[in-house]
């Protein structure tokens, strides 16, 4: 088991991860977060690894990425400042990220490098299902790697059963269909489909991202699932003075 599973397997309720980008807002920095989020209560985190054609991201995380590569920010160099993660850091890891990257690093090496310095998962919301399966899951199993699905409101049951069969950590389970920093507005429909994942008792369990800023979206969100992820709000938070001094005033007003 890693981490992740480790994690899972002991606490399944309230779960909070935090998700930034490595590289901003300064270059050097991507342990430090990591630590003090630890420190601060944070369960597992999210580590974004920047790309310069973010579809999926609102303007927050795009800001964040751009920055992020002006500041000289790499896979190359992510891996190197990486080699400090586990001597500071005991939560799980995740990797988050694009998968023209990921190719054009190598998707052995890139899993390989992953593993040497201490990351649990990967998430690569544009990598097909049916490409990790027949391609690439057998360098993610090798080292131990756990590979995270996303499901939308849009998500047809079958499809969602096949995720659940592939995964072995948990599902992300994005809030809606828009882009990132979008606000949780919790509609009928919205209430429907998280009713509609919870019945179909996955094996899985699951943690809801995309419009997590504060506690009441946080604890609406653990109504649901196991748990929730913070982007956005933790990304603008970077941009603030003392930013690594105030995150744990920042991880309680999410989970006082």
């Amino acid at each position: 088991m890693n981490r992740l599973q480790n994690l899972f397997a002991s606490k399944t309720n309230n779960l909070l991860s935090i998700y930034y980008t490595a590289g901003y807002p300064e270059l050097n920095t991507t342990v430090d977060i990591a630590e003090a989020l630890e420190k601060a209560g944070v369960d597992f985190l999210e580590i974004g690894f920047p790309y310069s054609d973010p579809v999926a991201d609102g303007p927050t995380i795009q800001h964040s990425s751009e920055q992020a590569l002006e500041n000289g920010m790499t896979l190359n160099i992510l891996f190197e400042q990486l080699k400090e993660l586990r001597k500071r850091v005991s939560i799980p890891v995740i990797l988050m990220g694009y998968v023209n990257p990921i190719i054009q690093y190598g998707v052995e090496r890139f899993c390989k490098q992953a593993a040497e310095v201490g990351v649990d998962g990967v998430i690569v919301p544009d990598l097909p299902m049916y490409e990790y399966e027949k391609l690439y899951s057998s360098y993610f199993t090798d080292n131990n790697l756990s590979n995270v699905f996303l499901v939308t409101p849009q998500t047809a049951e079958a499809r969602i059963r096949k995720i659940d069969d592939l995964s072995n950590s948990f599902i992300y389970l994005l809030s809606s269909s828009s882009i990132t920093g979008s606000s949780l507005q919790v509609s009928t429909a919205i209430e429907d489909y998280y009713k509609r994942v919870e019945a179909m008792q996955l094996k899985n369990p699951a943690i809801i991202g995309f419009g997590i800023s504060g506690n009441a979206a946080f604890v609406k969100a653990c109504e649901h699932a196991n748990g929730a992820i913070v982007g956005s709000a933790f990304v603008k938070h970077l941009g603030t003075e003392n930013y690594l001094e105030t995150i744990p005033a920042f991880v309680k007003s999410i989970r006082p």
